[in-house]
Parts: structure tokens; sequence; C-alpha cells
């Protein structure tokens, strides 16, 4: 069945510039004037908007080549899909071969998904939910959690990820994390994407965070960061496919927390450093891109593509860092308040990253890797259900799948004057968020998303994931 008015629709498409044809689920769309670009996909649900500007930052992402050499190989897009800030639409995949594009990463390099359970009954940590709250309020917002780390174990981190942050930890024990179970985060490094560890360098981090000696307290390390980025206590609400979950030992019933956070200000610092030299890299004299989304070539820039690398794995290795420590408080807190429970990781990937995969490499943003056999985690809003599925490495969508639901309603339009704010219309009602900040509530409110049922739906359908299991929202943590 096609959706509504899907003529009209296309005519407006047109309009745009946009060749946009239709059939089952799948839009495919390029522009009108770059026969030569390949044709991107979108996946998307019958009945879920289609956004014209998102629509032409794909066809300008499929479309980019560098003049020295390198194009674009495949393009797609995942259900949650809606424009981007800068110019890239979130929920994009990208392979290309010869040539990489740091600005479908972006700034928030590998912000991502990590999810723990534990075997503690809702009903028990509601019993002492006010004061794990109050403790966790402390390390999220008022600055009570102790991440000091030596010169040596943040320099490691940089390079190494987990594995370097680990071995430096051990050797010199800082902070709150002297109190962790070191075996056990030693054991979780293999339910990391890529161990948790790229090939990164110090050298791309910002200085003040890598003295040659003395402690390094930064405050953005272990922080949850705005936008959507969160902690949620969840509870495993029903496992649909026993066999997968039980390997991964999730059950029903069981307490879950899930963190949603990357790079912080590292991964600012570093987009920001490279969009000025991928601009500046452009050769000299030749107009730029009409979309100002500006390549590396190999040919060309062969030792600028390998430090961009490096430097986004920087990035990346603190992020993974920074989950796994946002995790970690809270494991200790739920300790602390609830005795000796384990709470072991089920899975951390990676969004907004580039790896090398395919022709060369593949760029997602806003979209995971969604491999054979591999967990993807995709959540909801704070007030529905999100999800835990296996990945079914289909290669018609880069072996990928969306992040999340995908908004549907901008943060101004939320927030602006006259806007209805009543809990009520916002889909608050029943909601238990923890933040300092009202506002974020209103911006973040389970109405500025689209429904997470036909994103999963459609994905399901399309062979890209199967499900494993459901969690339902408990109480969400924003900054």
């Amino acid at each position: 069945m096609q959706p509504k008015n899907l003529n009209r629709l296309l005519h407006a498409l047109a309009r745009q510039g946009l060749n946009v044809t239709y059939d089952n689920h799948i839009y495919s769309v390029c522009l009108k004037d770059a026969l030569d670009a390949p044709t991107a996909e979108v996946l998307l649900p019958r009945d879920f908007p289609v956004e014209a500007k998102a629509f032409k930052q794909l066809a300008n992402l499929a479309n980019i080549r560098h003049p020295d050499g390198g194009h674009v190989c495949k393009c797609c897009a995942t259900p949650d899909f809606h424009p981007g800030d800068a110019g890239v639409a979130i929920g994009s995949v990208v392979e290309t071969q010869g040539m990489l594009i740091p600005a479908a990463v972006g700034s928030d390099i590998n912000c991502g998904m990590r999810l723990h359970v534990a075997d503690l009954s809702l009903d028990r940590f509601l019993e002492k939910r006010n004061d794990f709250v109050e403790r966790m309020k402390g390390d999220y917002f008022f600055g009570t959690r102790d991440v000091t780390l030596t010169a040596k174990t943040a320099r490691a981190l940089f390079q190494h990820g987990i594995p370097g942050w680990l071995d430096a930890m051990l050797d010199a024990p800082t902070g709150s994390v002297v109190k962790s179970d070191f075996k056990q985060l030693a054991f979780e490094i293999d339910r990391v994407y890529f161990g948790g560890s790229m090939d990164g360098s110090a050298r791309w981090a910002p200085e003040e965070l890598v003295p040659h000696s003395g402690l390094v307290r930064d405050g953005g390390l272990a922080t949850i960061g705005g936008g959507n980025h969160f902690v949620e206590i969840q509870v495993v609400e029903q496992v649909e496919d026993r066999a997968t979950a039980y390997v991964w030992g999730v059950r029903e019933g069981q307490l879950a927390f899930m963190v949603h956070s990357g790079s912080r200000n590292v991964g600012k610092y570093i987009g920001g450093m490279w969009r000025d030299r991928t601009r500046r890299a452009w050769p000299k004299g030749l107009k730029y891109p009409d979309s100002y989304l500006f390549p590396l070539s190999v040919q060309s820039n062969a030792n600028l593509v390998n430090d961009y690398l490096q430097a986004e794995a920087t990035a990346a290795n603190y992020a993974f860092v920074n989950r796994l420590l946002l995790a970690e408080l809270l494991r200790l807190r739920l300790r602390e308040v609830y005795g000796d429970v384990e709470a072991p990781l089920v899975y951390d990937l990676p969004h907004n990253i580039t790896l090398a995969e395919g022709a060369g490499w593949v760029t997602r943003k806003g979209a995971c890797p969604a491999h054979l056999g591999q967990a993807v985690i995709i959540p909801g809003s704070m007030g529905t259900t999100s999800y835990l599925l296996m990945g079914k490495g289909n290669p018609a969508f880069l072996h990928s799948a969306s992040h999340g639901a995908g908004r549907v309603r901008s943060r101004f339009e939320l927030s602006r004057k006259g806007a209805s704010q009543t809990e009520e219309a916002l889909g608050l009602t029943g909601i238990d968020c923890i933040t300092l900040r009202e506002e974020r509530r209103i911006e973040e409110a389970p109405v500025a998303y689209k429904p997470i049922e036909p994103v999963i739906e459609a994905q399901v359908h399309a062979e890209m994931v199967s499900v494993v299991a459901r969690l339902k929202p408990i109480l969400t943590f924003k900054a």
C-alpha cells in the first residue's frame, strides 16, 4: 500500500530538485542534476512524515565526490531519518571508496548506547528509589563523582580506549572506581564494539587533558550531555528470543540501565578542528561543493585521511570510556544502596563513526552497526519502549540499523512561546524524569519523537534486525 497523496508528495519533492520514487516502504532519491551519483534509499514506515530537507541532505551526501579521486559507492537511511543541523541527515549511512567525509560524522563522535541488566526486582528498586536517585543526582549533576586520572591514564585512554584506561588504572587506581570490580570490567571488554579500543593518539586530545605529569580532573568525563542523551533505569518487560537472551544474560523482570552519551567536548574539539582542516584541504581555485560537505581524497590527501581517522578514533576512545564511567558510577551506587548487585554489561556499541568496511569505509550518522549476530540497542523516548535486538547483517542497508525513533518535532517548536506545555499534551504524564532543567523535559518529551514500534517493525520486516527483548522505562536522568 502506498502512502497517502504519494503523487502530490513526489511532485513537491521534484520542485526541490529531487528525483524520488517509492516502492514497498523504500524511497529512492537523487538530485535531478546528478544522474551519475548513486541513488540513495530511505526505509520509512508508510505513515511517517517525509521531510524534504532530510531528503535533500541525503541526496547531497550521495553526490559527494572529490576531484582528485574518491566517490560514494552506496548511501541509505534508517527509519529514524530526519534533518540534521550540520547538513547531514540523522539516520544516514554512506559507503565511500578513495575518500572520507568527516562532516558525515560531525562532532558528536561515537555517541552510542550501553546496556546493563541486574538481578534486582522493580519492587525492591522502588523501595529505595529516593536514596538511589539522590546519590545519582550528586554524581551526574552536582559533581560529587570523582573521575580523577593520572596523566599516564589520561594519555592511555585517548590512545587505546577502555583497555588502555583499565591497564593504567590497575597500575595507579584513582577516583570512585577504586571500589570497582576490575576483573568484571576486564571481562566486559569483549562486550564492547571493537573491544572499546581504536587506534587513537593523545596528540589529538585537548592539551589540558594530556599533561606529561600530575593529575587530570576532566569536568566533561562521566557526564551525560545535552540533547537526546540520557541514562535510564528500565525493566526487562518481555523477552521474544529466549535462546539469544539467555546467552546474553537477559531475563524478564530484571532491572536494566541504558546509557546514551558520546565524546562530549572532546568530540566537539576534534570535530571542529577537522571541519576547518577539511575545508582548507579543498583544491585551490575549485568551487566549493554546493552542500559544503568536504571530502578528503586518499589520492591527494593520504596523510590527512590517516590523521583524521586517528583523530576520530581518539574521540571515539574517550566516548567508550565516558559511557563506561557513567555506567560504573551507577553500578557502584546500586551496590551501595541495594547490596551486592553484579549488573553485567550486555553490550556497548557506537553510532556517529567511520569504520573500515565494504569498498573502503562506512560512515554512520545517527545509525549503528547491525552485523550478523551482533547486539543492537535502539531506545524509544523516555515514555516508550526500548529494544534489544540482534543484527542480521543486511548488505542492502550496509549492515546498519537505526539509533532511535527519530525526532518529529524540533526543540524550538516545543519550547516556543504559545506552544502547549501541559503534561498531557507533551506525553509526560507519569514520566519520572530526573533533571535540573525543566526545559529539558519539554524539549525531550515523548511527543517530540516518532513512535518507536513502526521504526522497529520496518527494520524487522526489512531483515535488518530481529527483536530479542523489550525494555520499559522506569526513570530517566537528563542533564
